[in-house]
C-alpha cells in the first residue's frame, strides 16, 4: 500500500477537496482507497455525511491503548463510501484532546504507521487528509506517509503558511533520517486576478522544481459536489477542476510533475 499525505499549515487552501478529488480519481481506476481524516474538525468525514461529533469507531481510537474503551482495531474502522472502492476513516472531535494527553508519552507518533500496517494488504492507496497545526496527528501523518502532497493557495497569505510547513518538514526529515519526497499543488487560482499570477509566479520562483507544473483553479463545481457529499471527478469529471485533478494525479503516478513540457490534456489545468 502507497500512503500519500495532504498537508500544510494553513487552513482553506484545498487540502479536503485534494484528498477527496485524488481518492475518487484512484478508485475509479480500479485502485482500493482509503481515506484518513486526520482533521479534528472533521471535513472530510463531514464531505461524506458523516458526523465527527457522534459516538462510535473513529481515528481517536486508535490511540487509545487496546482493551480500553473506546479503543479501535484499524481493520474494523473502515466505511465504504462512494464511489465503489473508496472507504474512509472518520474523524470525531476528541482527535483534538490527543496532544494534550499524549504529547508526552513515548511511542505515540508511530501510531497511525502501525495502524495502515495492519491494513496494508486491503488497499492500494491510503490518502491522510491533515490537521493545519503541528501536532501529534500531523507527526503520525508525517511517519507513515511516503510522498507528502502540499496544497497552496495562489494568494499571499498562503505563501507564509508554507513556510511554517518547511520548517517542519526540515524536523521531519532529520527524525526520518531520509528526506520525505514533496510537492506543491497550486490551488484555487484563478488566472483572472493579478494577484493570483503574482502569488503563483513568487511560489515558482522560490520553490522551482518542487512546484507541480499545473494548477487546480477556482471552479464552483467543486462547491456543488460537496453539498452533494461526492466528489466532482465522479459526477462531473469534464469540469475544469476534475480535469486538473486528473492531471496532478497522473504527474504523481509517473513521477513527474515539475517539469515544463505538460501533454495536451493538462492545458485545462495551466494557468
Amino acid at each position: 500500500m502507497r500512503v500519500w499525505a495532504v498537508a500544510n499549515q494553513k487552513g482553506g487552501v484545498g487540502k479536503t477537496t485534494t484528498a477527496v478529488s485524488l481518492g475518487a480519481l484512484l478508485a475509479r481506476a480500479g485502485c482500493r482507497t482509503l481515506l484518513v481524516d486526520l482533521d479534528p474538525h472533521g471535513s472530510l468525514t463531514a464531505y461524506f455525511g458523516r458526523d465527527p461529533e457522534a459516538a462510535g469507531a473513529s481515528v481517536y481510537g486508535l490511540f487509545v491503548p487496546p482493551g480500553e474503551q473506546g479503543a479501535a482495531d484499524p481493520r474494523g474502522l473502515a466505511v465504504p463510501v462512494a464511489p465503489e472502492g473508496l472507504a474512509l476513516w472518520r474523524a470525531s472531535t476528541a482527535m483534538a484532546t490527543l496532544d494534550r494527553q499524549l504529547g508526552a508519552r513515548e511511542g505515540m507518533g508511530l501510531v497511525l504507521r502501525r495502524a495502515l500496517a495492519a491494513v496494508a494488504d486491503r488497499y492500494d492507496y491510503a490518502l491522510l487528509d491533515c490537521p493545519p497545526m503541528l501536532g501529534i496527528l500531523m507527526v503520525n501523518a508525517l511517519a507513515a506517509c511516503e510522498r507528502l502532497i502540499v496544497p497552496v493557495q495562489t494568494e499571499h497569505l498562503a505563501l507564509k503558511g508554507l513556510e511554517r510547513m518547511e520548517r517542519t518538514l526540515a524536523m521531519v526529515g532529520r527524525s526520518r533520517r531520509a528526506p520525505l519526497p514533496w510537492v506543491i499543488v497550486p490551488t484555487l487560482h484563478d488566472r483572472r486576478t493579478r494577484a493570483g499570477a503574482q502569488a503563483l509566479e513568487a511560489l515558482r520562483a522560490r520553490y522551482g522544481p518542487r512546484v507541480w507544473r499545473g494548477v487546480i483553479p477556482v471552479d464552483t463545481r467543486f462547491r456543488e459536489a460537496s453539498r452533494a457529499g461526492r466528489a466532482l471527478p465522479e459526477i462531473a469529471p469534464m469540469a475544469r477542476g476534475s480535469q486538473a485533478y486528473a492531471a496532478l494525479l497522473e504527474d504523481l503516478l509517473a513521477g513527474r510533475g515539475q517539469a515544463p513540457g505538460a501533454p495536451a490534456q493538462m492545458k485545462e489545468a495551466r494557468a
